[in-house]
């Protein structure tokens, strides 16, 4: 089942924040998550053919766009830390000041500790936990069986916790 040439228009307008935001958690530098997004919209014009409509066109285009960030990962070295702190959830009891930058603070040590992962164990942690993608969608993202899956996530958080402990 190829893509439709008249709908691509609506899954860039639907998709790119999303698309943009992966790149951003796996790159850590906007300019180069642009590109990423770019590169990876281009993949997938070109790879609309191949798209074979077994798994959610979301899910195909987590894969492009993952891939193509795995490719610029891998054409720079070394991995530059993430400085973005996501935007929280504003519930009724509003936090004071302070609370809120001790909650960015810790937010921006986690994200600092994910950048410095290896992209095998950060990969799959973006999409489940950052991007809350379910065990089954990062698994057909990235390719592998779902308990595959689950062994990569149990060594990044245990990774992340190590990381964690080395910035306290």
């Amino acid at each position: 089942m190829a893509l439709d040439p008249e709908a691509f228009d609506d899954l860039v307008r639907a998709h790119t924040d999303r698309m943009y935001r992966v790149a951003l958690r796996l790159c850590g530098d906007p300019a180069e998550a642009e590109d990423v997004v770019q590169d990876a919209w281009i993949a997938a014009w070109r790879g609309r053919a191949s798209f074979r409509g077994d798994a959610a066109v979301s899910t195909w285009l987590y894969r492009v766009v993952t891939n193509t960030a795995m490719a610029h990962l891998r054409r720079r070295r070394p991995t530059v830390a993430l400085d973005e702190v996501p935007a929280g959830r504003l519930t009724d009891a509003q936090p004071s000041p302070e609370a809120w930058a001790l909650l960015g603070e810790r937010a921006s040590a986690v994200h600092r500790a994910i950048a410095t992962l290896e992209p095998s164990q950060r990969v799959p942690l973006v999409l489940r936990e950052l991007e809350g993608l379910s065990y089954k969608e990062v698994a057909g993202v990235l390719q592998v069986s779902v308990s595959v899956l689950h062994k990569r996530l149990y060594r990044a958080r245990v990774a992340l916790l190590a990381k964690l402990e080395e910035l306290r």
